[in-house]
């Protein structure tokens, strides 16, 4: 017996000091090295770095393209999480299946399908053309782009939840003469709350971070299409590490604060909503 819980202490200390070896070597060290950088010639190296003109306009171009895409995945979110869990249809699992599509395509590839259907020489870009709006190296295509990566999150974030909670509560309010959007802002929304804002924060974190489909469709236009994360890759490419790093360490900071977002969020749902997503996900 003493053999046995001696092997079973020495094998639990294994493999909480291989976690936090793992965590320190990919998340510490580099959380480290960015703000270590970004601060090697002082605050006031720094200070300039993040509020340079092009650095100023990149963030608020992310801000532009979050303010739009988030209001648009929230609701397509709830409808579809809506439609999936409150109905009976054929074709539920393809449905399902799409949703989680941007989990496995490549950012980059997503972008490139973009650019070959509304590009000039794309499958509608004679149409849109002649319509005089530009997609591609523009605003509206970096909007696009974003919105295929992120859409997923706040869905796949409320269906199990609604799953969970059946529909009880929304047939009793029906039998009482409530409508349908009475079912939802009264019963349906105030019981999800903490999902949904869940999925919005995640939401929210890819989409200020996203990299590779945004690279793709916006055509690195200087003070136009370039959002916070084009803008460490310029100042990379142009041997300004610290600039680089400075401006990572914003993108840094947001992550942190999704984290933060993330404990508030366990700590006020009654229902342990944490796990019940992650346990619906494994």
């Amino acid at each position: 017996m003493k053999l046995k819980k001696i092997f079973m202490f020495s094998f639990r200390f294994i493999l909480v000091f291989i976690a936090l070896c793992f965590l320190v070597l990919f998340l510490v060290i580099p959380l480290f090295v960015v703000f270590y950088n970004a601060f090697s010639k002082g605050i006031g190296m720094y200070w300039g770095n993040i509020t340079r003109e092009e650095t100023i306009e990149a963030i608020f171009l992310t801000l532009k393209i979050l303010i739009v895409v988030l209001p648009l995945n929230t609701i397509f979110g709830i409808a579809c999480a809506w439609y999936i869990t409150k109905y009976k249809f054929r074709g539920k699992k393809l449905l399902l299946t799409f949703l989680d599509l941007p989990f496995t395509v490549s950012p980059v590839v997503a972008g490139t399908v973009f650019v070959l259907l509304f590009s000039v020489n794309g499958l509608l870009g004679g149409i849109v053309e002649k319509m005089n709006i530009q997609i591609i190296f523009a605003f509206p295509g970096m909007v696009l782009a974003t919105i295929f990566i992120t859409f997923p999150f706040v869905a796949r974030e409320l269906i199990p939840i609604m799953e969970e909670q059946g529909q009880e509560m929304e047939e009793a309010g029906r039998m009482l003469g409530a409508r349908t959007w009475q079912i939802l802002l009264k019963i349906t929304l105030p019981n999800i709350r903490w999902a949904l804002f869940y999925g919005m924060v995640l939401c929210s974190a890819r989409c200020v971070g996203e990299f590779g489909a945004v690279s793709v469709v916006s055509g690195h236009i200087r003070g136009k299409t370039i959002t916070i994360p084009l803008e460490v890759e310029i100042l990379y490419n142009e041997y300004n590490l610290v600039g680089a790093f400075g401006v990572a360490s914003l993108l840094c900071i947001i992550g942190l604060i999704s984290l933060i977002f993330r404990k508030w969020i366990e700590k006020r749902d009654p229902q342990n909503l944490y796990r019940q997503i992650h346990r619906y996900g494994d």
